[in-house]
Order: C-alpha cells, then sequence, then structure tokens
C-alpha cells in the first residue's frame, strides 16, 4: 500500500499529469484516423521523450497506447470504419446505431466501458505482476533464453496470415540483431566499415521505419479521400437503462481481455472479437446482435481495452512484451537505460509503480475526454489526407533525426520504411521483425552464458523445469495453428 501511496504522488505532479493529459488525448485522435494504429501512434511520439524525464516519457506513451486503442471506436461508430484494427468488432453494432441517428449515444457506451474494462486491467496489473516478479527472480541463463523463444515464436506465430511467414519476420530480425560489436569477443560483424554501424541499428528509426513510413507510402498510392464524419454528435452520457447493462457485462468482458492481454502474442483485435461472440452466444437475445444493440459495443470495447492493462503484464515481470505496443514500449525502456523484467521491481519499485497507479489515472482521463471532447476530436480526425500524410512524414524524419542528431539514423528509417513496404505487399508481419530486433540480444547473451554454465552442453535447456516449459511452449505455439486448421477441416465434414 506504501508503494501504491507513492505511485500516486508521482503519477500525480503536475509535470506527469500533464503528459497523461497530452498522451491520452493525441491517442484518442491517433486512433480515431482510419489507418493508423496505437503501435504507429507511440512510435511517432516515441522520440518525444528523449530529453524527458523516465516518467514523464512513460505517462505520455502509456497515455497514447491506453487513448488510440478506445480512439478507434469513433470511426467505427460514426462512418463504419475502424480506426485501429482493435475496433473492427465495434462496427457490427456500432455503426448501425449511427445510421439511426444514435451515434453519440453508441459513443458514450463505448467511452464508458472502455474506461471500466482498461480499470479492471489496472487491478489484475497491480495484484498479478508484483507477485509474477517474484517468481521471475528464479531465472538464470536458460530459463532467460527459452522465455525469450517462446516470445519470438508466439508472435511470429500468430502475426499475419502464415506460420512460416511470421517465424521468417522473426529471424530476419535476429539477424539483423547481430550487426555490429560482439558484446562477448568484440568482433566486428556486418558493419561494412561503417563506424555508424559499430553499435548496431538504432531501434527507433528501425521502428519508426517499419510502422510509420510505410502508411506514408499506401497514402500516397491511394491518392484518396477518406469518408467524412457528417452526423453531428448530439448526447454521449449514456442513459441509466445503459450504465445497468455497461457495469456488469464490463467487469466480465474486461477480465477477459486483460488475461487475453497477458499471453504474449494476442493482442486487442482477439480479444475484441471472442469478447463479441462470447455476448452474442450468451445472450437471451443472439439475434439482435448486428442490429444494434448496446451488449455488442460494451464487450469489444471493454475488452480491447482491459488488453493494455494485461500486455504490460508479461512486459513488466518477464521483460518479454504482450503485444506489438508493448513491444514498442520496450524500446522506450531501453532508450532510457532500463531493462524490463523482474530486477525492475526491486531496483526501480517508484517507477514500476508510478505505471500501475498511472495507468489508473490514464483511464479516468480518457473517460472524461472521451465524454466531453468528441466535437473537438470529430472535426479533427476530418482533417484531409493531403495535410496528415506530410505530418506523419516529417515526424518520421524529424523523430529519426532527433535520436542521435545524425543523417545516418534518417538513413537506417528509410531504409526501414522501404522494407517494411515491401513486407505489407508480401504479406509479412512487421511485428515479429521489431521482436527480433529487441529480443536478439537477449537471445544471443542468454544462449552464450547458459553454454559456458553447461560446459556446452545443451541439455541445460532440457534439464532445468522453467526453460523446458518455456520451449515445449514454444514448440506448441509453432504447431497449434495446424492443428486449429486440421479441427476445422475435420468439423467442416462432419457437418
Amino acid at each position: 500500500m506504501d508503494n501504491v501511496i507513492m505511485g500516486f504522488s508521482i503519477v500525480l505532479q503536475f509535470s506527469n499529469l500533464l503528459m497523461i493529459i497530452v498522451g491520452v488525448v493525441s491517442g484518442i485522435i491517433i486512433g480515431a484516423l482510419p489507418g493508423l494504429s496505437a503501435t504507429m501512434g507511440v512510435v511517432l511520439l516515441l522520440p518525444l521523450t528523449f530529453s524527458m524525464g523516465i516518467i514523464p516519457s512513460l505517462m505520455l506513451l502509456l497515455g497514447v497506447y491506453c487513448g488510440a486503442v478506445y480512439g478507434g471506436s469513433i470511426t467505427a461508430i460514426l462512418i463504419r470504419t475502424p480506426g485501429t484494427p482493435a475496433a473492427a468488432a465495434t462496427v457490427l453494432d456500432g455503426y448501425e446505431f449511427a445510421k439511426r441517428g444514435e451515434g453519440g449515444r453508441a459513443i458514450g457506451v463505448s467511452t464508458v466501458s472502455s474506461a471500466i474494462g482498461g480499470l479492471v486491467s489496472c487491478v489484475a496489473l497491480l495484484t498479478i505482476a508484483p507477485i509474477l516478479s517474484k517468481f521471475a527472480l528464479q531465472f538464470s541463463a536458460a530459463e532467460y533464453f527459452a522465455l525469450a523463444v517462446f516470445g519470438l515464436t508466439i508472435i511470429g506465430c500468430v502475426s499475419g496470415k502464415s506460420v512460416v511467414r511470421g517465424l521468417l519476420a522473426g529471424v530476419i530480425g535476429l539477424i539483423v540483431a547481430t550487426v555490429g560489436i560482439d558484446n562477448t569477443s568484440g568482433t566486428l560483424r556486418y558493419t561494412m566499415g561503417s563506424v555508424s554501424m559499430l553499435s548496431g541499428f538504432s531501434i527507433i528509426p528501425a521502428m519508426i521505419g517499419l510502422f510509420a513510413l510505410p502508411q506514408v507510402i499506401m497514402g500516397l498510392e491511394q491518392g484518396k479521400e477518406k469518408e467524412r464524419v457528417l452526423q453531428k454528435v448530439t448526447r454521449v452520457l449514456p442513459s441509466k437503462e445503459d450504465f445497468k447493462k455497461i457495469f456488469p457485462l464490463s467487469l466480465i468482458f474486461g477480465t477477459v481481455g486483460t488475461f487475453i492481454g497477458a499471453v504474449p502474442g494476442t493482442g486487442a483485435t482477439i480479444a475484441s472479437f471472442l469478447s463479441y461472440n462470447e455476448a452474442r452466444r450468451w445472450s437471451k437475445h443472439p439475434e439482435k446482435f448486428g442490429t444494434g444493440v448496446v451488449e455488442g459495443i460494451i464487450a469489444p470495447e471493454s475488452a480491447n481495452n482491459g488488453v493494455s492493462g494485461g500486455a504490460l503484464i508479461p512486459l513488466l515481470t518477464l521483460g518479454v512484451p504482450g503485444d506489438v505496443t508493448t513491444a514498442v514500449l520496450l524500446g522506450a525502456f531501453l532508450i532510457q537505460g532500463l531493462q524490463a523484467g523482474p530486477m525492475l521491481f526491486t531496483e526501480h519499485p517508484d517507477i514500476v509503480y508510478s505505471i500501475f497507479t498511472g495507468m489508473f489515472v490514464i483511464n479516468i482521463v480518457m473517460l472524461v475526454a472521451g465524454l466531453f471532447g468528441q466535437k473537438i476530436f470529430i472535426k479533427i480526425v476530418s482533417m484531409p489526407n493531403f495535410i496528415i500524410v506530410p505530418m506523419i512524414f516529417i515526424l518520421c524524419v524529424v523523430g529519426s533525426f532527433a535520436i542521435n542528431n545524425s543523417i545516418f539514423d534518417v538513413g537506417v528509417m528509410f531504409c526501414f520504411g522501404l522494407f517494411g513496404y515491401v513486407l505489407n505487399k508480401l504479406e509479412i508481419p512487421e511485428a515479429p521483425v521489431v521482436i527480433g530486433l529487441i529480443l536478439g540480444p537477449l537471445v544471443e547473451s542468454s544462449l552464450r552464458r547458459a553454454l559456458i554454465l553447461s560446459k556446452g552442453s545443451m541439455m541445460i535447456f532440457i534439464q532445468k523445469p522453467i526453460s523446458a516449459i518455456f520451449l515445449l511452449l514454444s514448440l506448441l505455439s509453432m504447431s497449434w495453428p495446424y492443428f486449429a486448421k486440421l479441427y476445422k477441416a475435420r468439423m467442416t465434414q462432419k457437418q
């Protein structure tokens, strides 16, 4: 309890509270803009944190994360275009409200449900993460290697449409992570005689290139304006009848989203569709889903916002990102000289509990901003593409240069941007590349230390139960999609 009080005392300082407000508002706008995502929002604003302190920078980025996940529901409801993939399930019933002229009511239900789902995940984060971190303190080199492999495989397997392509992207990330000076032997690897490549590729320009620049290129390719929001939003605050449905369902599906988010590689999109289907299954009137019922908004919105807190659990306790956005946040930790994982709880409890309490404050700010700022948000998201696309391009260039004041980093951003564009065309996910790039040093160093301890024997990874379990889970994650296809095919034949 003392740590929680300390966390609130830090977060409620003016500078930190200001960053939360800026982050949440920016996140809602970014999330409401179709084509942009929470990951892209965090990537674009990450360079702004270089000169900030640790707590303000984390508050800004977490605010963007939570705000963007919620913001995607605004355009999903009003123009049937989800601002983020996580809001795709909200379209099914949300747009039906807009067609009836009740877009404001749908947004109000979405806002309150999102905030409650986020608060549920905060409670789970506060209670589960410290316990899990104590367990993770028992990890040695073998366990960390197996854990990193598990994180790579599960995110590689669930990203995109093909397991092979996802794993290939992860391997590419691992290979890119080897560029620079070998930390163990001091050998130069793939530097091509360039002094700028001695320390490898900077993570931030690489992420900006992979996630943001392809969006600029595709925006130039499309060359057409997005659909404008024409409907007037009047009353946003839900009615008493709506509140009676919001509270119980948000608690249930916020919990579902939290546990889904805590599993690395799942994410908000899976949580929202799963919760929508379960809400329809257990409803007394399942036939009304898709015609505009509040349950069809409550379930996906409380679930996808519950993921935000759940995804931080493996990040903070194990150092393995729960989804792509938390992978970017892991890069933010590295920039600030922090290593996410169990030692963070013992060495920097003030930072950890500031994150816990900050998530509570972020969801409250998101609730207030969502209920009272809709008219402003709608005007901003209606900006034409010829303004938005150049703004994103400028942020990409400035953000890449600001890291080391280096033109080389801008070149890195462009190279990774073109590479990310090619990956999109080939339907190869870019998320595993980022995970491989970030976890690559951990995989290599843990593997070497484990083999040194075992005098070259690979049996150390099987003899230790925790590492053996993680390696077994890695095999299951790689084979699960194939078993799922076989099961689906058999069920189809039986029908």
